[in-house]
């Protein structure tokens, strides 16, 4: 075998394992449930992101926020926003969640209005198949768990 083979295959071998081996933040479905996550569209035209974090899996770790990330550009621009940390301005006061107490957390986003209309089947197709959201639980040390949003559900 040529050289340049070996080396990129044994890179491409390192990556793998390395992605496979505890690194799993990409996908972290037993933090945030997924079943419990979804964007809502309120009948007031407004977004709203819900999930559910299990606060077994962050024992030893007490404090927390979640980041609501927006990948598609569209999305974003309806929302007016890339970004949104619940755990700073959402609630208490720019401080983190505390885990302590019940085993899950139900988490309930402030409705973001949204500037710009988009039709709730583009919303839908957005969030269930784009990867348009995704959620990251972190403090600021680390990344706990990180998972695309994939549920969709309307008032409307």
């Amino acid at each position: 075998m040529n050289k340049n083979f070996k080396l990129i295959l044994g890179l491409y071998i390192i990556f793998g394992s390395f992605l496979l081996s505890g690194c799993g933040i990409l996908t972290s479905n037993e933090l945030i449930a997924n079943r419990y996550a979804d964007a809502l569209l309120t009948k007031n035209n407004e977004i709203q992101f819900r999930f559910r974090i299990n606060n077994e899996i962050l024992e030893g770790h007490q404090l927390y926020k979640v980041k609501v990330t927006i990948h598609d550009d569209r999305l974003a621009a309806a929302i007016g926003r890339r970004e949104i940390v619940y755990g700073e301005e959402q609630v208490l006061n720019g401080e983190y969640i505390d885990v302590k107490g019940k085993k899950e957390k139900y988490i309930f986003m402030d409705p973001l209005p949204l500037q710009k209309d988009l039709h709730i089947q583009e919303l839908q197709n957005m969030i269930e198949q784009n990867n348009a959201v995704s959620i990251e639980v972190f403090n600021n040390k680390k990344v706990f768990g990180r998972a695309f949003l994939t549920n969709f559900s309307s008032e409307l």
